[in-house]
């Protein structure tokens, strides 16, 4: 590609990714900070519009702000730029050399690479820099099977990747303008019936940030259709889109319940298994549903039990036409969801022999260490469903910490040596390290 365009790229691309956007703070800055010493390259992969180029571009300006580095030592490009529809494997070494001609940077290059994976070859690129050049990388990208396959290959042993959803409870509430939040604010009036407002306007909007700045949840079925044409139909090739997207819409209709390869097969009219199980996979892929496996003590019956499936972000659930208040359960759970994927590495649901139920089980390294129901209220007609879930996940798996969330009722039932904590579902999202404006709260709940 001609250098001067390059060049040109690389100056606004840069003005644009230095910007001060009025971005917001992002919890996992601070989990990246200890990367930025480490010459491994990071990968920031999850949905499109969930905020890794920003949370990237709030790296950058830290950096600077600290003086750590200089702006003439970063290059910014964005690969879906349709200036570069021509950018080919070979011209990396062309833009990495018109970056040098340009700002003639001193010491250590910083690199961040937005949806690099648009460009076929890249990985070799990028093992040859991280080799032979004093960079550090910083990578992006929309689907998880071009980085794993990568990561389990090419770079093996020189990366490291994490996860980007979109934004938390918490991370709206400081889009929001919360300065803290204190166990002792948790007891003023004023400021709770805050939150719980807030915590309304979030289950309403979902995590998006654009929809989160603009209040305008219709957004989000433009992000469906960009996904689903993109990252699916196209990439994929897939022949029967009719089939794919009437997947993704019941799936997102039946956000957490359990669902059989066979089943969805019958509903959607389809030939073989192997085409559900093959959309499936593409659908995680793109970070558009989540899958949670069913917890067994045998490994290979855990293999072949069927999984739930969960919508990435309940913005899906308002864009799509549901009402809003026939599926607040649903929209709680996949709240849960998400923040203990956010927290834990190893989910699952979990059934008993007997038929009782527990939405979440919490596995640390090899210890179970939660039972979590979720329900919208704990009432007469469910209640000894949801406690007889969590009772026999004590006795038959050991787990003591027994969970109920719901939607804004608080209280801790005891059933003989049985103890469960009963917690609303906005205060649950406050637990843990609570941080605004580089102020760090525990909170306990």
């Amino acid at each position: 590609m001609d250098k001067l365009l390059l060049q040109s790229l690389i100056v606004s691309h840069r003005e644009r990714f230095l910007a001060d956007r009025g971005l917001v703070t992002r919890e996992i800055v601070a989990e990246i900070e200890p990367f930025l010493k480490q010459k491994e390259i990071l990968f920031l992969s999850g949905i499109r519009r969930s905020g890794k180029s920003s949370i990237l571009s709030l790296v950058a300006r830290n950096l600077i702000s600290k003086g750590l580095i200089k702006q003439n030592q970063v290059l910014s490009i964005n690969f879906e730029d349709e200036r570069l529809i021509r950018f080919g494997v070979e011209d990396f070494e062309s833009l990495y050399q018109a970056f040098i001609e340009l700002d003639n940077p001193e010491g250590k290059k910083w690199l961040f690479l937005d949806e690099l994976q648009v460009i076929p070859g890249w990985e070799r690129w990028v093992h040859r820099m991280y080799e032979f050049e004093d960079v550090k990388m910083f990578i992006t990208g929309s689907n998880s099977s071009l980085s794993n396959s990568v990561l389990s290959s090419a770079l093996t042993g020189r990366n490291r990747e994490l996860r980007i959803y979109p934004f938390s409870f918490r991370e709206y509430l400081g889009m929001n303008g919360a300065t803290e939040v204190t166990e002792h604010d948790l007891l003023s009036t004023e400021k709770v019936a805050r939150l719980k407002r807030e915590f309304t306007a979030f289950s309403r909007l979902g995590g998006f940030p654009e929809v989160l700045k603009s209040y305008d949840v219709s957004i989000v079925d433009s992000y469906f259709k960009d996904i689903m044409h993109r990252d699916v139909i196209t990439l994929h090739q897939i022949r029967n889109a009719r089939e794919i997207r009437e997947l993704c819409l019941y799936l997102i209709t039946n956000s957490g319940n359990l669902l059989s390869y066979e089943a969805l097969r019958r509903m959607l009219q389809v030939k073989s298994v192997s085409t559900i199980r093959n959309y499936l996979e593409i659908l995680k892929e793109v970070f558009l549903i989540q899958s949670l496996p069913r917890y067994d003590f045998s490994i290979k019956k855990q293999i072949f039990n069927p999984d739930k499936y969960y919508v990435t972000d309940i913005g899906f659930y308002q864009s799509l036409g549901f009402r809003f208040s026939e599926n607040m359960g649903q929209i709680l759970e996949n709240i849960v969801l998400h923040q203990l994927i956010r927290d834990h590495d190893d989910l699952y649901y979990w059934s008993s022999a007997s038929g009782k139920e527990v939405d979440f089980l919490v596995r640390e390294k090899t210890v179970l260490t939660e039972a979590i129901q979720v329900t919208y209220d704990l009432n007469p007609e469910n209640r000894d469903r949801e406690l007889s879930g969590l009772i026999s996940a004590e006795k038959e798996l050991g787990i003591s910490k027994l969970t109920i969330l719901t939607h804004d009722q608080e209280e801790q039932i005891q059933l003989g040596q049985y103890i469960i904590q009963v917690t609303p579902v906005w205060k649950w999202l406050l637990k843990g390290n609570y941080s605004y404006n580089g102020e760090t709260r525990k909170i306990s709940v």
